[in-house]
């Protein structure tokens, strides 16, 4: 009996738990890995723009979480949040260093169409440099000129990317369907969590979805 688990991520680049998430993904696979070490893991990554009316240029990063926190000392308290969850996990992400909320959407566009046009160790090679970009070497998503440069690192070929680095703000459509909350992770698409959640919680899911699985099959 083939043994498979499939996993859907709907995430975006400016969200930091996205990223948390994303390493909470990685020590649950871990684990399932080694208790079911001959399972096939799939795992796709879908794109949400969070924020598809920032203009292309995006906006100052302190400006923008002010107006939406409402004041400096919930936007202290929201980046320490967020700095404890990232060291539980390993990474440093200092959010009162990051200059710009950018408009991610063509970085969505530059990740999907590397995701159907390269392969494999070029996407995870790509999600991972664009996540750390804006979170750890604070680079602007929004810019071209740093996206083709974060492509050309990733051995990406420049060459057809005019159509999908547009410098416009023209949203990004993304998965019909997708999740209306990001990070969420869902399981053979019958398990699904929502927020960073622990790597304990995702192990329990990814267990859940291949047990039901297995049990459709046996029924079928």
């Amino acid at each position: 009996m083939s043994r498979r688990l499939r996993i859907d991520v709907f995430f975006d680049f400016i969200c930091p738990w996205c990223l948390i998430g994303k390493r909470q993904l990685e020590h649950a696979q871990v684990q399932f890995r080694s208790r079911h070490p001959d399972v096939q893991i799939t795992t796709r990554w879908h794109g949400v723009q969070l924020l598809p009316q920032l203009p292309a240029e995006g906006e100052p990063f302190a400006d923008f979480y002010l107006k939406r926190l409402g004041n400096a000392d919930a936007m202290t308290m929201r980046q320490a949040q967020v700095q404890r969850a990232a060291e539980a996990v390993g990474l440093a992400i200092d959010l009162s260093r990051i200059e710009t909320m950018p408009n991610t959407a063509d970085a969505h566009r530059l990740f999907e169409h590397v995701s159907m046009t390269g392969n494999a160790s070029q996407r995870e090679m790509l999600l991972e440099r664009l996540f750390s970009a804006y979170f750890l070497r604070r680079e602007n998503l929004g810019c071209r000129d740093t996206l083709l440069a974060i492509a050309n690192s990733c051995g990406i070929d420049s060459h057809g990317l005019d159509d999908v680095l547009k410098g416009d703000g023209t949203p990004f459509e993304g998965t019909p369907g997708g999740a209306s909350g990001v990070p969420s992770f869902q399981f053979d698409r019958r398990r699904v969590v929502v927020g960073a959640q622990p790597a304990q919680a995702l192990l329990a899911a990814m267990n859940e979805a291949l047990k039901e699985s297995e049990r459709e099959q046996q029924s079928a």
